[in-house]
């Protein structure tokens, strides 16, 4: 079959049932991404004859004699299309595994579609930016020259320096789909022509294995190995990563004789090709003996339940698996009498759903053995050295014998906190000594990777008649499904700062996570305090309601202030901006922004707040070099990973301020474990306030060996020495480059041990309109007031922000993962059915700054990744309470609750 793919003649002969975009990425087309293969992202968007298309729906032998266009080819050579302009520009993209396909599908457009932009756009999708700068963009190029596209935007080229809106490095090669990820190995890399790993899984919630018969699918041509619980190790572990290994409970084998959850993985073929690997695991024979299941959470901690995890011990952190129960919290005195002798009580009891991280890139890794019989694992993980450790104890290697490393990482949201593939790719590249890779599908991501905790929160809040707090009792209960990774570390953050934010007098917390045979849940974006804020944040605004108080002064009355105990002792006030959150978010919702409801619905407000640490708990550690070449040029090693939070860019922008170089003097090695000596991961926000503190330390410290090694020379005193972009100016003229390492490289460490953490504030404040008739929810104005410290990149900060406020709108009204109560097979394993938000579905959101500075952060900047998310559902959950006169209290706040709740308030009048 021939055809023509940008430009160039291409020759390939498809396989049976083969579609296009395997056959372009087999072509070397890497710009085509996967992230569904079912037609519902967009992010293998290609032009077939000039018009847009879903690659992975298209036949490959339809292709046939017609033209094919990808985004690496909108625009001959290195040239960018002027959408690609625009969103590159504009910071249209974080992660950008959407952005090739977002470009793609955005050059077909004309100024008659601009009205219509939002429907247009539906069939891509992105997780990171929450739409809005996307938009612009696209805007921006239909109607002319690339423009500003957003107030932190800077006309002309931004400066290289902190506190600018630097665009990213990366910009250029995301947009074309040049940059790679982790799949998108070049011809000849070492992982080329990788054996492909498929996964048998569980039909049954819970069972025992008797027997496997692999003897069939290894006759299968092609196949290599099939692995089963016989052929790992026999070590426990936890798929979660911390700092601490012992954070986890170590429940989990690599493939185990029981089987937890539907969907677990059983079996591992490895084969020559996909084809062969699909055949071979259809062919693996299973016997089972049935075990009862328990999927509620409450049945599955009373006396009788079917045990889960019997043999586990408070020694591998569970603390009585004889109720299934990983781990029980209890604390402060009982409270009753106080809420009884209180002048208002108000309580409730919330639940909330399991949301899917929903990365656009699904968990994956490739690995092989290098020159020198070392195991490398190339992965989309966001915790590398973490990941490496535990490989290297599952399979009693020296971690030096270990190294793993990412590319650009596809989003993560905290669901790359795990070990889901690098396990299974170790064992088959250590017993085959050959290259193998697993992708996983987006079905196995809803199935089998991890979900956020779903929770049932009881909130029992008491204050005075002059609405200050009496006492809190909240009650808890997190289902961890089939296994614990996370578990523990989940419910004691989500018991931390959303009970602290407020002054309570007295509190009463009795909270459990317990085994269901659920989908395992795990690390997602506010690590728990989102489902527990639900609950808190709603009570407060009852509690403001029955008192007739304005919500924010309610707020403002029992707000948290420097001087109090924030909890813990590691918490210190570095800096503090709740008050002027709560202030610019009243303010600009009582300016409005000129939006009407539809005639017949209701409106109301809503405001929640909420306060998270600016890192996690226990330490977290980073290390990092920087090094002067001879030719002027800086090599930077950190070990965060890039994955849409912006470290890259901010990590350039630290070294360009404290080196006094320009962005192309820069070379930054980032997220490989060969590169510095530790970094625990990109989670919690860290990758500004820990690696970027331990980068800017390198840095400082390399500075001041130039400003002597300068002065050495010309006789005189460092500190009136100043580093320029020739080299170092002194009082008797500038030293350059070559004459500051004349005996080698200048090379200097700096390391960060995370032992006291900041606080940052977030209030999120909206105006909702809905239709009774149709429990149809329109947020009308949306406000986020975020306490950032010093913003390093504006407009990358509040593309963060943005983002948070989003995946917050979509767990609040329409995100679900659904697993069935009789079976607990999940229901929506695609995103077409697990509701993931389209352009339509984002309203744009104005983001406000608190002016302050962090004594613990980088040039006084806190973190902002993770924070936004949080009180964004309590919010909206206000404001439709306001505005129906009835309170939800099971998110999401889909159209069906919405509409019960309004036919139930109908009736009650």
């Amino acid at each position: 079959m021939r055809f023509e793919v940008d430009g160039e003649p291409v020759e390939a002969e498809p396989r049976p049932g083969q579609c296009l975009r395997t056959l372009l990425r087999e072509a070397d087309r890497t710009s085509v991404k996967k992230g569904c293969d079912a037609g519902d992202c967009g992010a293998c968007s290609v032009l077939l004859d000039g018009d847009p298309v879903h690659s992975c729906l298209i036949p490959a032998v339809r292709a046939e004699g017609r033209r094919v266009t990808t985004a690496a080819g909108l625009a001959p050579g290195d040239d960018l299309h002027p959408v690609q302009q625009a969103i590159a520009d504009g910071f249209g993209f974080q992660c950008g595994f959407c952005s090739p396909g977002m470009s793609v599908t955005a050059s077909t457009l004309c100024a008659s579609d601009l009205p219509d932009l939002d429907r247009r756009m539906k069939g891509n999708l992105c997780r990171c930016t929450g739409y809005r700068p996307i938009r612009e963009a696209i805007t921006a190029a239909v109607l002319g020259p690339v423009r500003e596209t957003g107030p932190a935007c800077e006309s002309g080229p931004a400066p290289e320096r902190v506190g600018h809106s630097t665009r990213p490095e990366a910009a250029a090669r995301v947009v074309q789909g040049t940059e790679p990820f982790t799949f998108d190995l070049p011809p000849g890399h070492p992982a080329s022509g990788a054996l492909v790993l498929r996964v048998v899984t569980s039909p049954h919630a819970h069972a025992r294995i008797l027997s496997i018969d692999t003897a069939a699918a290894l006759a299968v041509p092609g196949v290599v190995a099939v692995f089963t619980h016989r052929d790992v190790p026999d070590r426990r572990y936890s798929t979660g990563r911390h700092e601490h290994r012992e954070d986890d409970p170590d429940d989990t084998r690599m493939l185990d004789d029981v089987v937890r959850h539907v969907g677990q993985r059983v079996a591992a073929v490895v084969a020559e090709t996909a084809e062969a690997a699909d055949a071979a695991r259809a062919l693996v024979r299973v016997r089972y003996e049935l075990l009862d299941a328990v999927f509620d959470p409450e049945a599955a901690r009373r006396p009788g339940a079917p045990l889960i995890h019997p043999d586990r011990t408070p020694a591998d952190r569970v603390d009585d698996a004889g109720r299934n129960v990983v781990l029980r919290v209890e604390s402060g005195d009982d409270v009753d009498d106080i809420l009884a002798a209180s002048a208002v009580v108000v309580g409730g009891t919330w639940r909330t759903s399991r949301v899917s991280h929903a990365q656009l890139e699904t968990h994956g890794a490739v690995g092989w053995l290098d020159d020198d019989g070392r195991l490398v694992i190339r992965a989309s993980t966001q915790v590398p050295f973490l990941a490496r450790d535990e490989i290297a104890r599952l399979f009693d290697l020296d971690r030096e014998q270990v190294r793993v490393h990412t590319a650009r990482v596809g989003g993560g949201f905290g669901g790359k906190q795990e070990i889901f593939a690098e396990d299974l790719v170790a064992l088959a590249v250590l017993s085959t000594g050959r290259p193998v890779a697993y992708e996983l599908s987006r079905a196995d991501e809803f199935q089998r990777t991890s979900v956020r905790h779903p929770m049932r929160v009881r909130v029992d809040l008491g204050a005075d008649a002059h609405g200050m707090l009496t006492a809190l009792k909240l009650d808890v209960l997190s289902d961890t499904g089939a296994y614990g990774n996370h578990s523990r570390g989940v419910l004691f953050h989500s018991l931390a700062e959303s009970t602290t934010i407020y002054r309570f007098p007295a509190r009463r917390i009795e909270a459990e996570a317990v085994y269901t045979n659920n989908v395992p849940s795990g690390a997602f974006r506010g690590y728990g305090l989102g489902q527990v804020m639900l609950g808190v944040e709603s009570a407060m605004d009852m509690l403001a309601e029955r008192l007739g108080i304005d919500p924010f002064d309610l707020r403002r009355r029992n707000a948290i202030r420097p001087g109090d105990d924030p909890g813990h002792d590691d918490l210190v006030w570095g800096s503090y901006g709740f008050d002027q959150c709560l202030d610019l978010a009243q303010d600009a919702l009582r300016r409005g922004n000129g939006v009407e409801a539809p005639a017949g619905w209701r409106v109301g407000e809503g405001v929640a707040a909420a306060m998270i640490a600016t890192m996690a708990p226990f330490g977290h550690i980073a290390h990092s070099s920087a090094t002067l070449r001879p030719d002027g040029t800086y090599l930077l090693r950190t070990g965060t990973t890039e994955f849409g939070n912006g470290t890259t860019t901010v990590l350039r922008q630290i070294a360009a301020t404290d080196l006094a170089a320009s962005f192309d003097r820069l070379e930054l090695w980032t997220a490989d474990t060969d590169a510095v000596a530790h970094d625990t991961g990109a989670f919690a926000s860290a990758g500004i306030t820990v690696a970027g503190k331990a980068l800017h330390a390198a840095c400082l410290a390399l500075a001041r060996r130039m400003r002597e090694r300068a002065a050495s020379l010309t006789g005189t005193d460092p500190d009136e020495a100043v580093l320029t972009e020739t080299g170092v100016s002194t009082p008797r003229g500038t030293v350059g480059f070559a004459a500051l390492t004349a005996d080698g490289e200048l090379s200097a460490h700096g390391g960060e041990l995370g032992e006291q953490r900041s606080l940052a504030f977030n209030v999120h404040a909206v105006r909702v309109a809905v239709d009774p008739e149709t429990g149809v929810v329109r947020i009308l104005q949306s406000v986020h007031a975020a306490d950032a410290g010093f913003v390093m990149n504006p407009a990358q900060c509040r593309g963060q922000i943005e983002g948070g406020v989003a995946q917050g709108i979509g767990s609040a009204l329409y995100e679900e993962v659904m697993v069935d109560a009789d079976t607990g097979r999940v229901t929506t394993p695609v995103l077409r059915l697990y509701r993931m938000p389209q352009p339509a579905d984002i309203p744009e959101t104005e983001v406000l700054f608190a002016d302050t500075s962090d004594d613990l952060g980088p040039f006084g900047a806190k973190s902002m990744s993770e924070s936004p998310y949080n009180p964004v559902a309590p919010a909206i959950g206000n404001a439709i309470a306001r505005a129906l006169g009835a309170r939800p209290f099971v998110q999401p706040f889909s159209r069906d609750r919405v509409w019960e709740l309004a036919v139930t308030r109908r009736k009650r009048d």
